[in-house]
């Protein structure tokens, strides 16, 4: 998981080939109020979610092996939990590879304050509880293929 600055990730692109591209696009676009949906920055590779999400007091963990997920609020403050998989008991929903997403009902083991202008990266078997608070928020939600 990292929780980084719009405008500072440098560091990190080398991570994987396609955050560079993500990341590119989200400093050029978080400001933009994209109407809900998908936009596909790379044919089976880059997808970003436009999402318009009631946040809740509590998520459920879910976790990913096929995909990075970057979430970038676009109007409010959100809350992500995160945990290791591997440290995790309490499989809700296993593995579903159509939908490349399993759950899971143990407390997350801390939590992000994610801002607007900022986002926070999970890794594939990094679970992450995302859209927690209060009201509705506006967001982006960057799906990248590992493969």
């Amino acid at each position: 998981m990292i929780l980084g600055d719009i405008n500072n990730y440098n560091d990190i692109v080398n991570l994987n080939p396609r955050l560079l591209t993500a990341l590119n696009w989200l400093k050029e676009n978080y400001k933009t109020r994209f109407p809900k949906g998908e936009i596909i920055l790379e044919e089976g590779a880059i997808t970003v979610r436009c999402q318009e999400v009631a946040m809740m007091p509590q998520q459920m963990l879910e976790a990913h092996r096929k995909y990075i997920d970057i979430h970038a609020p676009q109007s409010e403050e959100e809350t992500i939990g995160w945990s290791s998989i591997n440290d995790l008991k309490n499989c809700i929903n296993p593995y579903d590879e159509s939908r490349d997403i399993e759950s899971y009902g143990d407390a997350p083991q801390c939590l992000l304050q994610v801002r607007p202008g900022q986002f926070a990266i999970f890794f594939p078997k990094e679970a992450h509880a995302p859209n927690i608070g209060i009201g509705n928020h506006r967001k982006l939600c960057i799906k990248i293929a590992i493969d």
